[in-house]
Formats: C-alpha cells, sequence, structure tokens
C-alpha cells in the first residue's frame, strides 16, 4: 500500500498537521498503544527488582510480552466481527479499540493494587491481562492507521504521528514513571498510568470508522461460513504469499531476526542500571533529556533514509546500528555508572532503536493488502517479536549464570555484548534480500524491453 512517499513527512510536518482530526487521533492512539509496553516489561523489572526479585524470576516473567507475538492467532476474529456490545454503535475497529484500552485501564490498576508484594503470581497474572489486551489494541489501531490513510503520503504521516505518540508513551513509562515512583511509589505510578489510557479512549471516540476497509469486508462471506472462515484465517497468509512469492519466506525471516539485540537486552536494562547504583531520577533525567532528543532524531532520520535510500537499504542501517547500541551497555560496567558515559549510551540506544523502528513499521504497512489488514500485519508484527520475546525470558537466567564464574558486572558485560550479536544474522538476510530483489527487478525488466 505504500509507495515511494511513505516517508516525505518528517517530525515537523506531523506537529504542523496536527491540526487535522485524523493526525490527531493517530497521536493519541499511538500514546495508547505504547503505554502499556513497559509498564508489563523493563518497567515492571525494575518495579519487581527493587522488591528484591531475582534476575533469574524477572527474565520469566517478561514472558507475559509473548501475547505480542501471538496475536496473529486472534487478528482474523478482531478484522472480520464486531465488538461485543458496542461495536454496531462505534463500529468493528473504534469498538476493539474501546474493549481492548478499557481492559488495559482495569489490568494496571490490578497491578498497582496487588503489586509484587502480593506474589509474583497475582500481579504476573493482572500483567498478562494487561498484555492481552494491550496486543489487541495493537491489532486495530495498525489496522485503523493502514485503513485510514486515504494513499501513501498520508499513510506516512500517520505512521510517523503514530510513532511519535507510542515514543511519547514509552518515554513516560521509561522515565518519568521512574521520577513518580520515586515520591509517590510504584503503586500509586501504575494507577497514574492508568488513567492516562483515558487519552486514548477520548482518541477512540473521535476517531472515524475506515470506509475503503468496510465496503471490502462487506463483499466477503460471513466467518461463520465454511468460505468465510477459510478466507478470514488461511486467506491472509495465502494473498501474502501470492503477493510477495519466493520473497516471503525471506521477509519474515528477516522481520523475525530484525528487533531481536533489542528484545533480548530489553528484561535487564533496568535491573543493570540498579545494579550499577543509578538512581532512578537519574535514569529518569537522562531518558527524558538526551534519551528524548534523540529518539526524536532517529524517528526523523529513519523518515528520511526511507524516503531518500528506500525501506530495504534504511532496515539494513537499522540493523547495523542497533547491535552497536547495545553491546555499548557493557561500557557502563566498566564507567562504574559514570552519567556522562551513561547519557551517551542512552542516546545511542535511543537513536538506533527509533530509527530501526520507524524503518520496520514502514516497511511492514507497505506488505499489507486491504481486507486482510489486521491479521497480516498482525503476522508480521509477531513475526518480529515472537523470537525476541520468547529468548529475553532466559536473560536473567543468562547473567545470573555468568556470574557464578565471572563476577555480575562481567556478566552483564559479556551479556550486552552478545545480545548486539544476535542482530548479525538479519543484517545478513535483509542484505541477501536486497541483492535478490535488485536482481529480480533487472530480470523482469529486461524481460520487458525483450
Amino acid at each position: 500500500m505504500a509507495d515511494s512517499k511513505v516517508q516525505k513527512r518528517g517530525m515537523m510536518d506531523v506537529l504542523r498537521a496536527l491540526g487535522r482530526p485524523k493526525v490527531g487521533v493517530m497521536l493519541a492512539l499511538g500514546f495508547g498503544s505504547g503505554l502499556p509496553f513497559l509498564l508489563t516489561g523493563n518497567t515492571f523489572g525494575y518495579w519487581l527488582r527493587e522488591e528484591g526479585t531475582s534476575l533469574k524470576a524477572i527474565g520469566f516473567l517478561s514472558w507475559v510480552g509473548l501475547a505480542y507475538s501471538v496475536k496473529y492467532l486472534w487478528a482474523p476474529l478482531v478484522d472480520r466481527l464486531d465488538a461485543p456490545l458496542i461495536g454496531r454503535w462505534l463500529g468493528r475497529r473504534r469498538g476493539w479499540m474501546l474493549i481492548s484500552q478499557l481492559m488495559v485501564g482495569l489490568g494496571l490498576i490490578g497491578m498497582a493494587l496487588t503489586g509484587p508484594h502480593a506474589g509474583l503470581t497475582t500481579v504476573g497474572v493482572f500483567a498478562v491481562i494487561v498484555a492481552f489486551a494491550s496486543a489487541t489494541q495493537d491489532i486495530v489501531v495498525d489496522a485503523w492507521r493502514i485503513e485510514a490513510a486515504e494513499n501513501g503520503e498520508e499513510l506516512g504521516l500517520l505512521s510517523s504521528a503514530y510513532q511519535l505518540g507510542y515514543r511519547a508513551a514509552l518515554l513516560a513509562t521509561d522515565a518519568l514513571i521512574l521520577a513518580t515512583a520515586t515520591r509517590i511509589g510504584w503503586s500509586h505510578s501504575y494507577l497514574g498510568a492508568a488513567l492516562c489510557m483515558g487519552i486514548a479512549v477520548f482518541a477512540t471516540l473521535r476517531a472515524i470508522e475506515p470506509a475503503r476497509a468496510d465496503a471490502v469486508m462487506k463483499g466477503k462471506a460471513p466467518l461463520w461460513t465454511p468460505s468465510g472462515f477459510f478466507d478470514a484465517v488461511i486467506g491472509p497468509f495465502i494473498d501474502f504469499f501470492r503477493t510477495h512469492k519466493e520473497f516471503g519466506v525471506l521477509m519474515l525471516a528477516a522481520v523475525a531476526l530484525y528487533r531481536l539485540p533489542d528484545f533480548v537486552m530489553g528484561p535487564m536494562a533496568n535491573p543493570f542500571y540498579h545494579d550499577i547504583g543509578l538512581t532512578k531520577d537519574t535514569v529518569a533525567a537522562v531518558r527524558g533529556s538526551v534519551g528524548l532528543v534523540a529518539a526524536i532524531v532517529g524517528i526523523a532520520a529513519g523518515g528520511l533514509s526511507a524516503l531518500r535510500l528506500g525501506f530495504t537499504r534504511t532496515l539494513i542501517l537499522g540493523a547495523i546500528l542497533q547491535p552497536i547500541a547495545v553491546a555499548a551497555f557493557a561500557l557502563l560496567t566498566v564507567s562504574k555508572g559514570h552519567v556522562g558515559v551513561f547519557s551517551a549510551v542512552m542516546a545511542a540506544d535511543n537513536f538506533a532503536m527509533s530509527f530501526a523502528g520507524v524503518a520496520l513499521v514502514s516497511y511492514m504497512s507497505s506488505l499489507t493488502s486491504l481486507g486482510y489488514t489486521a491479521t497480516q500485519y498482525a503476522l508480521l508484527s509477531s513475526t518480529y517479536a515472537m523470537l525476541g520475546k520468547f529468548l529475553k525470558g532466559f536473560s536473567g537466567a543468562v547473567v545470573e549464570s555468568l556470574s557464578a564464574s565471572h563476577g555480575l558486572m562481567a556478566a552483564y558485560a559479556i551479556f550486552f555484548v552478545g545480545a548486539g550479536l544476535v542482530g548479525v544474522p538479519a543484517l545478513i538476510l535483509f542484505i541477501i534480500l536486497s541483492m535478490r530483489q535488485t536482481a529480480s527487478a533487472k530480470r523482469a525488466a529486461a524481460a520487458e524491453s525483450a
């Protein structure tokens, strides 16, 4: 669905376009999508570590995020069925948005009221509820973003607005919440986050249903018929491989490996800051200053690169930047948490992950087909998250195992370098994909000229 204009809109274009209802709604929906992510992941790990939870348990608890990796299993239902009770009132996309957002808010309230002191099982159950509701929200918000766009240029604008809102939520739940937790405690901070889901709820009520997608859906057989069920569940996969042919498997493999460094190191980042003696205020201040600036610059640079160099070359650049940024965390074990070094590492990490994030979201959006949007994008985003979400569960066990023979700081250093190296296969696959696509295009051009 995307074309060469997809990334012509940069951050300044997004800011200038916020007066447009659709862009403002997308910004708020992006914020709602990003808000729960770290509250069941890295930030949750910080809370657990302060309560004395072992690194191994923190690593395994990160598996609640596997909900994001299997969302393609229920995406066909979101694609084809109206949301219970309110679907006919709000429409299919907005109905599912509202239900999932309310469930995220209720789950966060449950985490706040129980906390680790009530037992890891109890707070873990609420974290699972938040993760599954958040994954459902992602399915429908991604579908709305693609379907609501009138053309490729507007898709680029909405994708940039989504990334900006998402990054703002990550900042709030990765930096601001540390400062508030220092002053009012983790439970009250999580309650505040639950209330902030009201921003996304308001955006849902202001959004409009994508008319083009509704028209396509009306032409499809009902889900409860054999042909309708087959088309909803199997059709998206058939359409994907019919469209991309022999490149389809290579695309999925490359996407699956692309964000591995970020996923694998994720659960250990905040416990690492705690263990090297960085205060929550210091971490929050650095993330909210140089980290924020680097993230915004990374989003803009990713968009510009996609415009000038194309999706595949931008993805290759991201695949180079990510492993370097992750491995750089090992420097903090030598500097003993020096604030200047921490700031530099944080800036590099935020820039690299933002750059790669824009590249991957735009690339995956361009691979979907109208009529299968939610399921195909859920498949792609699940593919990129699945392996990383699984492997990161072992991160704490790896660090604790290494610390037995090397000491805790050396164990962290080895772990971060290793986490960076797991990004090399994605780099190789995207280089191969680029070469094969270029060769295929040349053959097609030669055949046409002949």
